[in-house]
């Protein structure tokens, strides 16, 4: 049977089970049924290399091998007994110190808010077996897993909230392909998600730059870094760096990236590769760990702060210092007040070469929210900025989930894409790419949302391009509003102080 179909099957008996509701309880069901598989298919390769030496980082009787892999092992209510009352609380409350025990610590933080969601120990037991169809240990059946586990997440995971959703790989693979992060940088998604991004930030390096695995792959698997906020995609996104090969993927932090105070960031990255999440709000007070001229709880906004804060700055008389790919809505792009504080900040602290105008239904179906690519270095500032719209293939007026946007696409960007070392001299003007001075982008005020000049007004008769438009407009005129509220406000209370008379 094939690996999908496996997939497929596990799903089908997760239905008929009365205590899995829904894709996302199915998704958690099987992230940590697939951890302790994927995990123990490691341990057994770690206990062949180190022989003598090799010392299981859990209690033995709860790697797979011990209570699973045998078909015809327990089932029923015994099953979900020895899973509730053994194996939960044992692995949750694990004591494995990062330092003594770090593949400990890793199984104690995948299953620090883990829950078995299934109520029928015999279902159970046939969703263990099916899993039991995999071997990781085949490393070709791995890596066909490796990509089924992409579409796995891409098809259960929901929009969510807060503008959280899955990243297209095309938009992943160009991001990663035009950083180019090399062997001994240190890489971070500062929210990683499922970890799209550093699992491909991995195979980069490990295709590109990766010349002896003896020597090399060690230095790879420490340099991939990423922090996720809730618990089932940092399961998922852990999971994932296994299937990479990262042994002992203990920099995949569980937390809050925001839930820090700006100021007291030590560390420093050479690659900063991320789609944070935006359209949403931080709770309250996790604004004051900001500056107070760009406090603000809009999640996007303290996002780019942080990757501003924390890329490295050149050392050594270097010219460039760490470099970034941020995916970000339109609404970044023009919006005012503290957002513009912040491109100010942006454009004088690194340079904002090259902006990527990404077309509509690039993240459908989870938005339709227009977006932009950021590609940005620390060290200097911006004195020009490319655009460069990103048109729709021949045919295509729309991505949809069934005809997604494809790698390809992006040759013609990589081609005109030129060298950052000699300030992309090499770069030219065309229908699709334009570039604008930083002396116009102060004069207007930092608003980067700056239309192709090649291409003329066009009067777009599509209704979602036309809700979009909209929106903007709805949102332009909240803004208004708060700005007029802030006026009468500050008059209101001047006047109290005068005269108190004011009505």
């Amino acid at each position: 049977m094939s690996v999908s179909s496996v997939i497929k099957s596990i799903q089908d008996i997760m239905r008929k089970d009365a205590g899995v509701d829904g894709d996302a309880q199915r998704l958690g069901q099987m992230s940590w049924l697939l951890f302790l598989k994927i995990f123990d298919a490691q341990e057994e390769e770690l206990e062949f290399e180190q022989a003598d030496d090799y010392k299981t980082p859990i209690p033995e009787q709860f790697l797979w091998r011990s209570w699973a892999e045998n078909n015809q092992g327990i089932t029923g209510e015994e099953l979900l007994i020895f899973i509730n009352d053994q194996l939960f609380p044992q692995l949750k409350n694990l004591i494995a110190p990062i330092d003594l025990n770090p593949r400990g610590f890793v199984v104690k933080e995948a299953f620090s808010d883990a829950f078995n969601y299934m109520k029928n120990g015999t279902l159970l037991r046939q969703v263990i077996n099916k899993l039991n169809e995999i071997d990781f240990t085949d490393s070709d059946e791995r890596h066909l897993f490796g990509d089924l586990y992409e579409q796995i997440l891409k098809d259960l995971q929901s929009a969510g909230n807060a503008g959280e959703f899955y990243t297209p790989r095309a938009v992943t693979r160009f991001m990663v392909n035009r950083i180019d992060p090399k062997l001994g940088e240190s890489i971070i998604d500062p929210a990683c998600g499922t970890g799209g991004f550093l699992a491909c930030s991995f195979d980069h390096v490990k295709n590109n730059h990766v010349k002896d695995n003896t020597t090399d792959l060690p230095i790879l698997q420490k340099q991939i870094h990423g922090v996720e906020k809730k618990q089932l995609p940092h399961l998922l996104c852990t999971t994932n760096m296994l299937l990479h090969g990262i042994e002992v993927p203990t920099q995949i932090k569980h937390g809050n990236t925001l839930n820090k105070p700006l100021s007291s960031w030590d560390e420093q990255y050479d690659v900063i590769v991320t789609n944070p999440p935006f359209g949403g709000t931080e709770e309250d007070g996790i604004e004051k760990n900001y500056p107070a001229e760009t406090r603000t709880r809009e999640t996007a906004d303290l996002f780019l702060q942080l990757i501003i804060e924390v890329l490295a700055s050149p050392t050594d008389g270097q010219n460039n210092g760490g470099r970034a790919a941020v995916v970000l809505p339109d609404g970044t792009l023009f919006g005012e007040g503290v957002k513009t504080k912040i491109k100010k900040l942006l454009t004088e602290e690194c340079n904002l070469h090259t902006i990527v105008r990404l077309p509509n239904g690039v993240f459908a179906p989870y938005t339709s929210i227009k977006t932009n690519i950021l590609f940005f270095t620390k060290g200097k500032p911006t004195q020009k900025v490319w655009y460069y719209e990103h048109p729709y293939p021949e045919g295509v007026k729309n991505y949809n989930k069934t005809k997604p946007m494809k790698f390809e696409e992006f040759q013609t960007e990589i081609d005109w894409w030129g060298d950052e070392t000699d300030g992309f001299a090499s770069r030219v003007e065309t229908e699709q790419a334009w570039q604008v001075s930083i002396d116009e982008i102060i004069a207007r005020n930092f608003n980067l949302d700056i239309k192709n000049p090649h291409v003329g007004e066009v009067i777009s008769h599509d209704p979602q391009e036309l809700l979009n438009d909209y929106a903007k407009q709805q949102d332009d005129i909240q803004a208004l509003r708060e700005q007029l509220k802030g006026i009468l406000s500050a008059a209101l209370t001047g006047g109290d102080e005068n005269d108190g008379a004011v009505k």
